[in-house]
């Protein structure tokens, strides 16, 4: 059942949300169909459960839109239409589904959400988790989760948001909103900000999945294929990043032999697709960075050189302190801690990444490489204070206290 839903789950919700043109009746008629699956499937196993779950699910919205005595006329349109199907093994167009998916997708993102409530819809609705899945994911309690997902829905009925594909002239900055919310799950899974584990893959593989869904849906768009690169790029390092202990392992400490292979290979293959489209974007920038690293046999034989180029045409593109802060860490292994520790600095007066425990933690590295041990001990310790991480705290922790 899992499975199963994991797999069709935005399909039958987008489907069912075009036809009945209401979101939250779908994805609470697909609920019911699963709930209706957990009792019936041990007794009598369809032999197509995709086509069983939409077939239920359309008849619980037919159920729930005739108890609307104002919805009469459109339950009359829901109940004819033969996209649904009749009956149990009745198929729906698949590439009339595909644009579904993509439509839904465009509404779980819309700009009327917030931040919050636009990565909660995505994981329920696009990708099929659970609110328990969720929850544990980020840390937040399921009540609260699900009163994310019920305020997302109520905004979206209330703002009258059509269940449609964006107009050509505002999809593509639609299309950003899209890929900035399956990029933050994507860094969540891949750098957890709180909590006792560096890296949350299962969260960090279905943004991957739903990247895969979105270069298939929409092929042409090459920032769509950059960042299906960069996630590709990045999980590829997941195996050797943790230790047995869950402890976390340097780059310069990892086993590049344990690195996916075949994961670089996916990941350079959509940097290809991304750059057939002309001069890369933020996220394609970002996978050629990811790229350069994957090249290399080692920390000292990286194109650290390419890197900060990289880094330089990334902060024109789409600055960002944090853009200025990594191509600080290339500048001092390109050219020194000197240079690179002038560039954090103008972080630290301007104030640009004040909470946040990244900057110390650079500077903390840097003035460990000039023999500044005092300071640098002073600055890691700021970070750990300032980290929600527990893996990466006890690394704060451990690399001051080896300066004492």
């Amino acid at each position: 059942m899992e499975a199963v839903w994991r797999i069709e789950s935005a399909r039958i919700v987008a489907a069912l949300t075009r036809f009945t043109g209401d979101f939250g009746l779908a994805e609470d008629a697909a609920q019911e169909a699963v709930a209706e699956a957990l009792v019936s499937w041990p007794r009598t196993p369809p032999a197509d459960p995709a086509g069983w779950l939409m077939a239920t699910a359309r008849r619980r919205a037919i159920d729930a839109i005739r108890r609307r005595a104002a919805l009469r006329d459109r339950y009359a349109v829901l109940a004819t239409d033969p996209a649904l199907g009749a009956a149990a093994g009745d198929e729906v167009d698949p590439d009339r589904i595909d644009d579904d998916v993509l439509a839904l997708m465009f509404v779980s993102c819309h700009p009327v959400l917030s931040p919050e409530a636009r990565v909660a819809l995505t994981l329920r609705v696009v990708a099929g988790l659970s609110s328990q899945e969720i929850a544990r994911a980020f840390l937040v309690s399921v009540p609260a989760l699900q009163a994310r997902i019920t305020r997302g829905k109520k905004t979206i009925a209330a703002a009258g948001v059509p269940f449609e594909l964006p107009p050509p002239a505002e999809r593509r900055e639609r299309l950003g909103g899209v890929l900035s919310v399956l990029y933050v799950i994507f860094t969540e899974g891949s750098t957890a900000t709180s909590g006792d584990r560096l890296v949350r893959p299962e969260v960090a593989y279905e943004a991957i999945r739903l990247a895969r869904t979105l270069a298939a849906l929409l092929p042409d768009e090459p920032e769509v294929h950059g960042l299906l690169a960069l996630c590709e790029l990045t999980a590829a390092r997941f195996p050797a990043r943790t230790a047995p202990d869950g402890s976390p392992v340097l780059l310069e400490d990892q086993d590049r032999r344990r690195w996916d292979v075949s994961a670089i290979h996916r990941g350079l293959a959509a940097l290809a697709k991304a750059s057939a489209g002309g001069g890369l974007g933020p996220y394609g920038l970002q996978a050629a960075i990811a790229a350069t690293h994957a090249a290399a046999p080692s920390v000292e034989a990286t194109g650290w050189d390419r890197i900060v180029v990289l880094y330089e045409a990334l902060g024109r593109v789409a600055p960002s302190p944090v853009v200025e802060l990594n191509r600080a860490v290339a500048v001092a292994m390109a050219s020194g801690p000197e240079e690179a520790l002038a560039i954090v600095d103008e972080l630290v007066v301007s104030d640009r990444l004040a909470g946040s425990h990244l900057v110390p933690t650079v500077r903390g590295e840097l003035l460990t490489r000039l023999g500044r041990r005092p300071e640098a001990r002073a600055e890691l310790e700021l970070a750990a204070r300032l980290c929600a991480n527990e893996r990466e705290r006890s690394v704060l922790l451990r690399k001051a206290a080896e300066l004492d």
